[in-house]
């Protein structure tokens, strides 16, 4: 089975260079490649692809755009981000749009090529400084309090109410 791939890019050079590299991976074959997100988005009517692979910063509709609007149109498909942007805000907002997977254009030839086999299967992958910005994004949003201007006892009975105690119960528990 052959993994067929849309590309997305407004740098022609880099355009044709992923193209050329790609057409050399055994199992992967691009079938369109597009200046900007809209050109994206009218191929990917017609043609049949598995996989989107999308710079962010291109004229006329963005990567996340591109993204959000394709995903809406065809969820089955599978949208990698490959762009130099590492920041935090580009990840979270294009992981938002539903994309599987955030590649830096410094990533070699072979780990892109693994990461098109690992989307299209339904694997999420991220560039190693990308995965550890997101673990470390997730970890402070988790440990970060719902409703940090109540006082630590205020939270312990709303805990308890969000777990359905009564008042009389919740008064026994916490010594009331």
């Amino acid at each position: 089975m052959s993994i067929r791939v849309l590309i997305a890019d407004d740098h022609p050079v880099f355009l044709e260079g992923l193209r050329t590299m790609l057409d050399t991976v055994r199992g992967v074959q691009v079938v369109g490649v597009a200046p900007d997100g809209a050109e994206l988005l009218r191929q990917a009517e017609r043609i049949e692809a598995d996989v989107a692979v999308v710079d962010l910063d291109m004229p006329v509709l963005d990567g996340a755009g591109a993204a959000a609007e394709l995903l809406d149109r065809r969820p089955e498909l599978a949208v990698v981000v490959l762009t130099m942007h590492a920041g935090e805000e580009s990840v979270l907002k294009a992981l938002r749009a539903g994309v599987r997977g955030y590649l830096l254009k410094s990533s070699g030839p072979a780990a892109i090529a693994r990461a098109l086999v690992a989307v299209a299967e339904g694997d999420v992958v991220l560039s190693g400084p990308v995965g550890r910005m997101v673990a470390a994004a997730a970890l402070r949003q988790a440990d970060a309090r719902p409703f940090p201007q109540l006082s630590a006892r205020e939270t312990e009975i709303l805990d308890r109410i969000a777990r359905g105690m009564s008042n009389p119960e919740i008064a026994r528990e916490l010594f009331l």
